[in-house]
Parts: C-alpha cells; sequence; structure tokens
C-alpha cells in the first residue's frame, strides 16, 4: 500500500514536525554527554523530546524520518 508519510524506525515516535513552529534540536548534557533529539517550540521554548541518541546512527535516523538537514545542538 502507498503512503504519502515516510517511514519511521520504531524507537522514533510518530509526531507531526511544523517547520514553521520548531526547530528541531539535539540537547547534550555537559555533566555526562546524554542526548536527546526533539523539537523546540520556537515562540515558548517548550522541548518535546522524541528519542535518545546513542551515536551518529540515531541522529542520521532523527535526520532521515523527519527530512532534516541541519539539526541544532544546544548543552
Amino acid at each position: 500500500m502507498f503512503s504519502i508519510f515516510p517511514k519511521r524506525k520504531p524507537n522514533i515516535p510518530a509526531y507531526d514536525y511544523d517547520p514553521e513552529k520548531e526547530i528541531p534540536v539535539i540537547r547534550a548534557s555537559i555533566c555526562n554527554g546524554e542526548q536527546v533529539a526533539g523539537f523546540k517550540d520556537k515562540k515558548t521554548g517548550a522541548f518535546h523530546e522524541l528519542m535518545v541518541i546513542r551515536g551518529e546512527k540515531d541522529i542520521a535516523e532523527f535526520k532521515n524520518a523527519f527530512s532534516l538537514k541541519d539539526i541544532k545542538k544546544e548543552y
């Protein structure tokens, strides 16, 4: 069956990303290096966490799932 939605990996939850209202962000801890990927609301600054980043493969999967070219990293 044909779908207009991109295929998502099982570890990435479905999410309606709106580039007009949100920016993709990787939040990284200075203390322990833990990283999470998600979207930050441009107006309120609220962060919606979607997945834990364990390596470059996870970053690539996140980019592919939402057709992203660049992701801002915040500490």
